[in-house]
């Protein structure tokens, strides 16, 4: 990492230099008005530009100076805001946070993009959602609500956020520093230069790092100073929890036909994130550090007139550090809790576009992808990268065992085939449906329909039905992990590997209501209902599975295919602008979400209620401006109680929910200092220094089901146009 730093680095000057030869405009600062917003193209629903109200999906965009104005920095920020979203901060050991996208719980059933291409897990799977995640490059972020399988293919189940660049040579160029509280520090750049005839290039990259909040101060309770391990009460160390993350990004665009880019991003937290004290020790070396990144190129020509052709090539990967370890109660608090994980996805896409007049359009492609996989139990000592799976050469900690390393090579194909039909100015339909066939499990087939129908003018209806899948994860397949004692003996349950799982399939019906009475109001309404078969669950084995040669294992939990979901709701969503008189307007938005979900364990079992959802939720914002120079967003959330894992266990001293809370944040901007190039930023987060709670997804007496929140936070930061 290093050294593509010291790359972007020279290439940024190089590409500063460029810019400031070739072109002296700066990005606007005024913010797009309700007319452009709403008439602003979006990609990602049909895989081709069209209009928001035109498109057969429920869609939300945010532009880049709607990031700007409400400080969506990252993924996190913008996530946390949108509707129908519940989200916790800070609560997983290795993903950080975790959200619920319209109750489909975690991160491994949303697609994250970048202009169409998937860089999230490459092979599947559970990653941090977090700072890692910068926007500093977006021209607009796209939100597809509901399953997108048909175009999209595996764990497009919830939805799909789709990042959104400029060609390259076209974002502009920008310095960006910040420093505030808790020794938080972050910065990026983004610098464009065209080059020749049709030659555009744009790069940037982001870097933060913050030690967070010593929340055993603000959380004297929660953070007890017990015996744990070999340490006494008195020897107890104080509470870490510091996060780091850097990304690199680029894009070169060669004439209208051809675009290759790379993004990175690598993100560190501790592994006792969430944890009790009783159950971890806080140590800032003891971490969970995770690297992803994506090439991709892109060719697009046209066969004729009505008929057009891309082929697209990724090749992703995705590598936990070999230094991640865990010391807690699960390794005996020694230190032989190191753990390594590896993921790898090259593909190859070849689409086609038909358009016989302005009514039909008819897409159809072929895909191939080859797959790796590497899954370790907890290991004595780092992994090692220059060795094959096979020749690690360790031992289960406290025996002679020879520990086993799993890997997992498979490859998949698809196709699908999708018609998109206007039918008159008011009435349009779209149809489709995708194959896709896995080496390790088989085949899944999943169909898209949907209609949009204008009822009246400024009136817009959207009946949708989509099926999807999720993979089983290589996470969800080979995770195995367990301690024996000094004497070589296993302690308590053991998680055994599954490679026999199934992928989940969902059903999903939405309806949407996008309604716009005046040229600065407008309210869109969206209800769903998701059904869920073939849920991958945690479950203990009636008869232990012994998957370790040479010991007997007296229990043991898998994941195992035997649960389903329903869950239903509404989200409502005013936003309005308003001249307040004179200089001062008003950009204001808000939700309200409701959410109903239960799941069962087995098909006969009983009803039980979801976890990490809250069924009441209200978010509302307002950007105050004066012309164009100033900006003041004040935003609000108000959470209803939220479930913890522990909300179906016996009672007993776990937190089944956790409280309702209010919280609020203040963002300042002062814009067109230094000659208009010069902005200045204030962000106040816990604007009232609220002290509230996350739910944590584990019922385990070993994490905190009610995971304490960062106090009062302030950053300042410094933006710089050329």
């Amino acid at each position: 990492m290093p050294h593509a730093a010291h790359g972007a680095i020279a290439l940024a000057l190089l590409l500063a230099g460029s810019a400031a030869q070739a072109d002296d405009n700066v990005l606007p600062l005024l913010p797009l008005s309700l007319d452009e917003l709403l008439a602003t193209p979006v990609t990602t629903a049909s895989r081709h530009a069209e209009a928001r109200e035109r498109t057969p999906a429920h869609i939300i965009v945010i532009t880049r100076e709607q990031m700007r104005d409400r400080r969506y920095k990252n993924l996190a920020d913008l996530l946390e805001d949108l509707p129908g979203v519940d989200f916790q901060r800070g609560t997983r050991s290795t993903q950080f946070n975790h959200f619920v996208f319209q109750g489909n719980v975690s991160n491994n059933k949303l697609l994250i993009l970048l202009d169409g291409v998937r860089i999230d897990h490459p092979a599947g799977g559970k990653i941090p959602v977090a700072e890692n995640f910068s926007l500093y490059f977006a021209r607009q972020v796209e939100i597809l609500y509901g399953p997108a399988a048909a175009l999209y293919g595996a764990d497009a189940v919830a939805g799909v956020i789709n990042i959104i660049t400029d060609r390259g040579g076209e974002a502009g160029s920008k310095i960006s520093a910040g420093a505030g509280s808790y020794g938080s520090l972050e910065g990026n750049f983004l610098a464009s230069g065209r080059f020749g005839e049709g030659i555009g290039l744009t790069a940037g990259a982001h870097y933060q790092k913050s030690d967070r909040a010593p929340l055993d101060e603000y959380y004297r309770k929660d953070f007890p100073k017990v015996a744990a391990g070999t340490k006494t009460a008195a020897e107890r160390e104080d509470y870490v929890g510091d996060i780091g993350s850097r990304s690199f990004y680029a894009r070169l665009d060669v004439g209208e036909r051809l675009t290759v880019g790379y993004y990175q991003n690598r993100f560190r937290s501790l592994s006792s994130t969430g944890d009790r004290s009783s159950a971890v020790y806080f140590l800032d070396d003891a971490y969970w550090d995770t690297t992803i990144e994506t090439w991709q190129a892109r060719y697009k020509f046209e066969l004729s007139p009505t008929l057009s052709s891309e082929t697209l090539i990724d090749h992703s990967r995705y590598e936990v550090d070999p230094q991640s370890r865990y010391i807690n109660t699960f390794t005996n608090f020694e230190d032989h809790g190191y753990d390594y994980a590896y993921g790898r996805r090259t593909g190859i896409e070849q689409n086609l576009a038909w358009r016989p007049n302005d009514r039909h359009t008819v897409l159809a492609g072929l895909g191939y992808r080859d797959y790796r996989a590497i899954e370790t139990p907890d290991l004595p000592h780092p992994y090692d990268t220059s060795k094959s799976p096979g020749n690690q050469g360790m031992s289960y900690p406290n025996t002679s065992l020879p520990l086993q390393v799993y890997e997992a090579n498979y490859r998949a194909w698809s196709g699908y085939l999708q018609w998109q039909a206007q039918w008159n100015p008011r009435f349009s339909t779209v149809a489709g449906l995708r194959h896709d066939w896995y080496s390790t499990y088989g085949n899944t087939t999943n169909p898209r329909l949907g209609a949009v129908w204008q009822a009246l003018p400024g009136h817009f209806l959207k009946l949708a039905y989509g099926e999807a899948f999720r993979a089983p994860s290589p996470e969800e397949s080979y995770s195995a992990f367990g301690s024996f004692n000094n004497a070589g003996n296993p302690i308590g349950t053991f998680r055994a590997p599954n490679a026999n799982l199934l992928p989940e399939k969902s059903k999903t019906w939405s309806l949407t209501w996008d309604w716009r009475p005046t040229r600065r109001f407008n309210l869109v309404a969206n209800a769903y209902l998701t059904e869920v078969d073939n849920v991958i669950l945690t479950r203990r084995n009636d008869v232990p599975i012994q998957y370790i040669p040479g010991v007997v294992l007296s229990a043991t939990e898998s994941k195992q295919n035997s649960g389903s979901d329903r869950y239903s709701g509404f989200d409502l969503m005013p936003q309005w602008q308003v001249h307040l008189g004179g200089a001062w307007s008003a950009d204001a938005w808000g939700s309200y979400s409701y959410v109903d979900g239960h799941f069962r364990e087995t098909d006969d079992g009983p009803s039980l209620k979801q976890i990490n959802i809250a069924q009441h939720k209200l978010k509302l914002g307002v950007t105050l401006r004066y012309q164009d120079w100033l900006t003041i967003t004040p935003r609000l959330q108000w959470i209803g109680e939220t479930t913890t894992g522990a909300i179906n266990r016996p009672t007993n001293d776990r937190v089944r929910k956790t409280d309702a809370y209010t919280v609020a944040s203040l963002h300042l901007g002062i814009h067109k200092l230094a000659d208009d190039r010069l902005s200045l930023y204030l962000d106040i987060y816990n604007l009232f220094d609220k002290r509230y709670y996350a739910a944590h997804t584990s019922s385990s007496s070993a994490v905190m089901q009610a995971v304490p929140q960062q106090p009062r936070t302030v950053m300042a930061t410094v933006e710089y146009r050329f």
